[in-house]
């Protein structure tokens, strides 16, 4: 006996799964049952997702005496939720994405669910890993030791994403803080509109071997092609007024310019004259005074701008930027005892033969302080000591040199200590200044450091070594260091100590 159908079916839930009446179809009622559960389910697990990513933790939390489990299925997730009423369900059509399911309606066949022959493999749904995955800070683990403000922060930015306020999301990598000059000496800044640009005007020469290359080589042709072209359009015009070219071709004329008849030929005639070339056709006459008035202004526009162009290339190809590139630095700055002082110590080198004459160090901290009076001086310049008294910054670069900042009471790290050191915010700056031997003009190399490249309790490692009739130089030694026991104090408390010591020993 069929069973009775019904022409109207309530809608399904798990509360209320007494409403499923059977239809004229064996799995209708099933598979309607089956895809609203799935939808209520992935809507579900959507919300939790969206919950875990906020709140910084794994979710569903593993039972306290059961080991989390490595990966959860979307079939496990909605067992999760479901409890006891996802055991009412076949897996198989669980498993399936919400888009098969919704076809239903369309007249396209479903799989049986009570076909278990060839399970199907049970996946997330692309739309929810993405949903999933957008919250999830870059860099996290899955872990719950997040620190509360850290959390906090994230939680606000995301909560700002949500909103759909895009300029305050600030999620990185790394909190890496932008350097007042990188590390192969470019510096960090942009300089803003400058309405003021017919200064540029006044110094053309500088202007023009600052260009970059691309430009320059545009200006360089574009010099030569127009002074071609607008002296070629004279000797044109000249032509056409004189009748030069109404009467060309006649014996019995007499041109002011010989050869000249259309625009081109005028063209031709400025380009020869000007590069000297001198085929031998195309010339100016002396019949008329004009044309070698003109002439005459034509060469000494051309050799201005051959002095101005060659000169401007010479000094361009010459410039001792790239003699910089073999200029090189440490990695990284230490600070250790020596001579029973705290001193800073970095490392210059010099890899070609041909050395720099006259070098000459400075060393520059950059660092951001308020006043007083509550005036704040972002990115403040100070000097650091390295021997202008005693002439240690002049240096002999043969071989790499290591140099040494005493800390006294006179240094900016008078009162920084190892402790200090790592909540500091600053930057060194180190300049090596000296003449090219090959070429005489004046190179400059730059280098920072930031307070992270700073290395307390550390000593470099020696890069020389004596060979037969000459000294080595190891380069692959040039920024190893090694750490030395050595107190955090800094060179103000060990000051301090040692005048009590010496007080109380009296």
């Amino acid at each position: 006996m069929d069973p009775p159908s019904v022409s109207a079916a309530p809608r399904l839930s798990w509360d209320h799964p007494e409403n499923c009446v059977p239809s004229s179809q064996p799995t209708a009622c099933y598979q309607q049952f089956a895809k609203e559960a799935l939808v209520s389910s992935v809507a579900k697990i959507r919300r939790a997702t969206f919950l875990t990513h906020m709140n910084g933790t794994n979710w569903p939390p593993p039972p306290q005496d059961e080991a989390a489990p490595p990966s959860l299925s979307p079939l496990s997730e909605i067992s999760v939720i479901l409890g006891d009423q996802s055991t009412l369900q076949t897996p198989d059509v669980l498993s399936q994405p919400v888009s098969d399911l919704s076809r239903q309606g369309s007249g396209q066949t479903i799989v049986d669910p009570l076909d278990v022959s060839k399970p199907q493999r049970p996946r997330r749904s692309r739309r929810m890993k993405r949903f999933s995955s957008r919250w999830q800070s870059r860099g996290s683990n899955g872990s719950n030791s997040v620190p509360a403000p850290t959390l906090d922060k994230l939680t606000k930015r995301k909560h700002c994403k949500l909103l759909g306020d895009q300029s305050l999301i600030q999620v990185s990598n790394s909190n890496q803080r932008q350097r007042y000059v990188t590390k192969d000496g470019k510096c960090q800044v942009n300089l803003g509109p400058i309405a003021e640009k017919r200064r540029f005007l006044s110094d053309i020469f500088t202007t023009l071997v600052d260009l970059k290359y691309r430009w320059f080589l545009l200006v360089f042709s574009l010099c030569y092609v127009l002074t071609w072209v607008a002296f070629g359009l004279i000797y044109f015009l000249g032509a056409w007024i004189r009748d030069d070219i109404a009467h060309y071709g006649d014996p019995q004329w007499e041109p002011c310019f010989e050869k000249v008849n259309s625009f081109l030929s005028a063209l031709l005639l400025s380009l020869e004259s000007q590069r000297t070339i001198g085929y031998g056709s195309r010339m100016v006459t002396a019949h008329c005074p004009e044309g070698v008035i003109l002439l005459m202004v034509q060469s000494i526009v051309g050799s201005i701008i051959d002095a101005l162009m060659v000169g401007c290339m010479f000094v361009k190809i010459s410039r001792p930027q790239q003699r910089a590139q073999t200029l090189i630095f440490s990695k990284h700055c230490v600070i250790c005892e020596r001579d029973d002082n705290l001193c800073m110590l970095f490392r210059i080198g010099d890899l070609r033969e041909s050395h720099m004459v006259d070098a000459k160090i400075r060393v520059k901290l950059i660092k951001s302080r308020q006043t007083k009076e509550g005036e704040f001086i972002p990115l403040e310049q100070s000097e650091i000591n390295v021997g202008y008294e005693t002439g240690g910054d002049r240096l002999l670069l043969v071989e790499p040199q290591t140099i040494t900042h005493i800390i006294n009471d006179t240094s900016p790290f008078w009162e920084v200590g190892a402790e200090r050191l790592r909540k500091e915010t600053f930057e060194i700056i180190v300049i090596l200044e000296g003449i090219v031997e090959a070429s005489g003009m004046t190179c400059q190399a730059r280098t920072s450091y930031t307070e992270d490249e700073v290395l307390w309790g550390h000593r470099f490692e020696s890069c020389i070594s004596l060979e037969k009739e000459a000294f080595r130089v190891d380069h692959s030694a040039f920024d190893k260091t090694f750490e030395v026991q050595m107190s955090p104090e800094s060179a103000k408390e060990r000051s301090d100590r040692e005048r009590k010591s010496s007080v109380s020993s009296q």
